[in-house]
C-alpha cells in the first residue's frame, strides 16, 4: 500500500513572470519558503503570494533592489546549510565572491565543496543570492537552474549597476 503524503494547508504556490522565466513562489501562510523555476508538485495547490514579494522582485529586475523585506522561512537544510544561505546576503548587488569566500563566511574556511553544496540547495534563491557565487579563478560555476539563468542573473546585475553609474544603495 502507497503512503499518501499530506500537506499543509497553508502550504501554496503562485507564479511571477520574470526576465529569467517562470519563478514559481512557494509559501507556507503568509511566509516564502521557497522560490523554484520548476512547478510544484501537483499536490500544491495555486493561490495568490502577498503582493510585497512581487513588488520586491519587479523592483529587483527593474532597479536592482538588494534586500528583501518578504518574510523568509527554512523548512529545510543544516546549519552549516543555513549559514552559507546568510552569507550569501553580504554581497554586494552587482558583485560576485568565490566559494571559497563563502566557506570562510559560513565559519568553514576550507569547506569549499560543501558551500557550493549548500548553494545548490538554497531554497530561496534570487533573495538569497546564491548566483553571485563563482569560482575562484573567475569561471561562473554551477547553478542548479542552469549556468545560462546563472549568467542572465549576473548580466541583469551588471547592466542595472552599470546604468545606475556603478554606484547601488
Amino acid at each position: 500500500m502507497k503512503q499518501q503524503r499530506t500537506f499543509s494547508p497553508d502550504l501554496f504556490y503562485d507564479i511571477f513572470q520574470s526576465p529569467v522565466g517562470a519563478l514559481y513562489l512557494l509559501f507556507t501562510g503568509k511566509t516564502l519558503t521557497g522560490i523554484s523555476f520548476i512547478k510544484p508538485d501537483i499536490n500544491v495547490r495555486r493561490g495568490n503570494a502577498p503582493a510585497l514579494i512581487k513588488k520586491e522582485l519587479t523592483e529587483y529586475f527593474k532597479n536592482g533592489r538588494d534586500s528583501f523585506t518578504q518574510g523568509i522561512a527554512f523548512t529545510r537544510g543544516t546549519e552549516f546549510e543555513q549559514k552559507v544561505w546568510f552569507a550569501l546576503k553580504d554581497i554586494p548587488f552587482g558583485e560576485t565572491r568565490s566559494y571559497k569566500w563563502l566557506a570562510g563566511k559560513a565559519g568553514r574556511p576550507n569547506a569549499c565543496r560543501a558551500a557550493g553544496r549548500a548553494l545548490g540547495r538554497n531554497p530561496v534563491p534570487i533573495v538569497f543570492p546564491c548566483h553571485r557565487v563563482i569560482e575562484a579563478d573567475g569561471s561562473i560555476g554551477g547553478y542548479s537552474a542552469g549556468i545560462d539563468i546563472k549568467r542572465r542573473l549576473l548580466d541583469i546585475e551588471y547592466y542595472i549597476k552599470l546604468n545606475l553609474g556603478g554606484s547601488h544603495e
